[in-house]
């Protein structure tokens, strides 16, 4: 029987952009320098909330307001499968670092397409 995750991610907006990040090189060719919207895992006794806000701040060491719930999404990997939950965010006050990412763009809905995300996350997609 394959890993399951509970995953949040931030749907981070400003304006008319969202906050597009890259992720880091991987042998999973399913991830691999693949682009997502940030965020991690959900650790034992942790809510969504909470879960979103450390690895926010573990990822980027920068603080973000959770707002509502966008939605979630299933998909299953080759390894594992995963239920990921979109939240929509505000950033904060500071600029974030990219400790656990390639690069990072902020980009409108439309120029949102032409990159190539994760399966799980391109499903997310559909509900901005």
């Amino acid at each position: 029987m394959k890993r399951h995750y509970n995953v949040v991610c931030a749907v981070i907006r400003d304006g008319e952009k969202y906050l597009c990040t890259q992720r880091l090189r991987s042998h999973r060719k399913y991830e691999s320098e693949l682009w997502e919207f940030p965020g991690g895992k959900v650790k034992e006794g942790e809510n969504d909330y909470e879960a979103l806000i450390r690895e926010i701040k573990e990822e980027m060491d920068w603080d973000v307001y959770v707002g509502q719930k966008l939605g979630t999404v299933e998909h299953e990997y080759p390894d594992f499968t995963i239920t990921l939950t979109a939240f929509l965010c505000k950033g904060g006050d500071a600029d974030f670092k990219l400790f656990n990412h390639l690069d990072a763009k902020w980009l409108t809905i439309d120029k949102m397409q032409n990159l190539r995300w994760t399966e799980a996350d391109r499903k997310l997609l559909t509900l901005l």
